[in-house]
């Protein structure tokens, strides 16, 4: 080997390898400065290499070879960071992997709006500036009964517009059993706090009554809150105040109900053969001046916070300057829209919401997506994998129904020498990687959150053999 002076001499420049007529395509693709920002990491780690006394042979430092090396490095450094996987993770509505997936119609709407301009705040009747949020509006109030709605990005966002609007600088009043914790370990007591809003805790962790609200009402009370607990369960010796005695309450005070729903149904699931979630639709119904839900959820659209209530209360956010920092943009719109106007119109809605229909799929339709996988699969792996198909388990996710499991199919794989550990790495590693879980130390493939038999058999990345992957 020759010695590290010699071969650091050999190295060309920067500028040499720039000018190279090899290079000539990569500045095609790429612009300048990103290519010679590249290529000088390059050639830094190829000095650091040989000051280490690493074995660089000579040819690995001639230009035609940086060159392959550089458009392999531009080349990983163009992907996005944001790639299709495949979730087989026996979680349908999965918030690491973007929860609900978008139906075609709310797809083709996100690109419809993406390439062209739209009338998002024109009237094109008036020929005036017209209401981003108008048509949501409508199918909003169509599907819940509430006299006014609203859509801010998330379901957080629409919580802490209701506090500030409704409440800011006076007391809510909440049952300590409902102070729940979201997932990034965002919690009710903090997003009151940034809304302006003076929580008042009432009741005990397990139990709360009416007389708890009652008796905490005074002239500093600004809003009696409600909070669905979808992400727990408290059983046993357990007492809630159900919202209508709630609105009740508020009535006889003069102080008005607001309820976070969190997920939100606007369908109901009883009829898919799963727990009964409550209905927006049932909860304006019994009178909540506010009411508050997730679009990513259950709802199967996108990430957005929707609100439904009084015209008065809805009003008063849509004036809140909040609001505009909170808004929807065109690309969420456009899918929400799409979406709702599906549970409006559609005569088939568990054909066209992906997540409805992998809530309500029947089990033989699983065990013959198994079936069709299960050789593909075995082909595609090899004699060192075992596959077999199995009963398993899916959770809705996002904290919906969260001690609820539906039945499932899913695919067990074993690799010869191998850990579960070991096999879930060479899946995420597939082109698209696929997600995955381990249960009693076997990975499994779960075909309901699949939804596609064939997403399960990845393009796998050599070497794929057991001893390959330690």
């Amino acid at each position: 080997m020759k010695p590290e002076t010699d071969l650091l001499r050999e190295l060309p420049s920067v500028d040499r390898v720039m000018n190279h007529p090899a290079a000539a395509p990569l500045l095609e693709r790429f612009n300048r400065p990103f290519v010679t920002a590249t290529l000088r990491g390059l050639m830094d780690e190829l000095r650091q290499v040989i000051r280490s006394g690493g074995d660089v042979p000579s040819d690995r430092l001639h230009e035609e070879s940086i060159i392959t090396d550089l458009e392999r490095k531009l080349a990983r450094a163009g992907r996005p960071g944001m790639t299709r996987v495949v979730n087989a993770s026996g979680t349908i509505l999965h918030t690491n992997l973007g929860r609900a997936l978008l139906s075609e119609a709310a797809a083709a709407a996100v690109g419809l709006v993406a390439r062209h301009p739209v009338n998002l705040e024109f009237d094109l009747r008036r020929g005036k500036r017209g209401q981003r949020e108008a048509e949501i509006e409508s199918l909003l109030r169509e599907l819940t009964g509430a006299e006014a709605a609203a859509a801010v990005n998330n379901n957080a966002a629409a919580v802490l517009l209701g506090l500030n609007s409704m409440a800011e600088g006076k007391h809510v009043i909440v049952s300590r059993g409902e102070l729940i914790e979201i997932g990034g370990s965002f919690r009710i007591p903090e997003v009151m706090a940034k809304s302006g809003a003076i929580l008042r805790e009432v009741g005990t962790t397990n139990r709360t009554h009416p007389r708890d609200y009652a008796e905490a009402i005074d002239e500093n009370t600004g809003l009696l809150l409600k909070v669905h607990t979808s992400n727990y369960r408290v059983v046993g010796f357990a007492a809630e105040v159900e919202l209508k005695d709630l609105v009740a309450i508020g009535r006889e005070r003069g102080v008005p109900v607001m309820e976070d729903l969190g997920s939100g149904a606007l369908v109901d699931l009883g009829k898919l053969g799963l727990p009964r979630e409550p209905l927006v639709a049932e909860r304006v119904a019994m009178g909540a001046d506010v009411v508050t839900f997730s679009g990513d959820k259950i709802l199967g659209g996108p990430q957005a916070g929707l609100v439904a209530g009084t015209r008065g209360w809805i009003e008063s956010m849509n004036r809140n300057p909040l609001k505009r920092a909170l808004r929807c943009d065109k690309l969420t719109l456009a899918a929400l829209e799409a979406t709702l106007r599906s549970y409006v119109q559609s005569p088939d809605l568990l054909r066209e919401i992906p997540t409805l229909r992998a809530f309500s799929r029947p089990l033989d339709e699983l065990e013959e997506d198994g079936r069709t996988a299960l050789p593909l699969l075995q082909e595609r792996l090899g004699p060192d994998y075992e596959v077999e198909l199995v009963d398993a388990t899916c959770q809705i996710g996002s904290g919906a129904l969260p001690t609820e499991e539906i039945p499932s199919k899913g695919i067990a794989v074993r690799g010869r020498g191998m850990s579960s550990d070991e096999v879930a790495r060479v899946f995420r590693q597939a082109d698209p990687p696929v997600i995955g879980r381990i249960h009693n130390d076997r990975f499994i493939l779960d075909l309901r959150s699949a939804g596609d038999p064939e997403s399960v058999v990845p393009n796998l990345k050599p070497p794929m053999s057991p001893e390959g992957t330690r």
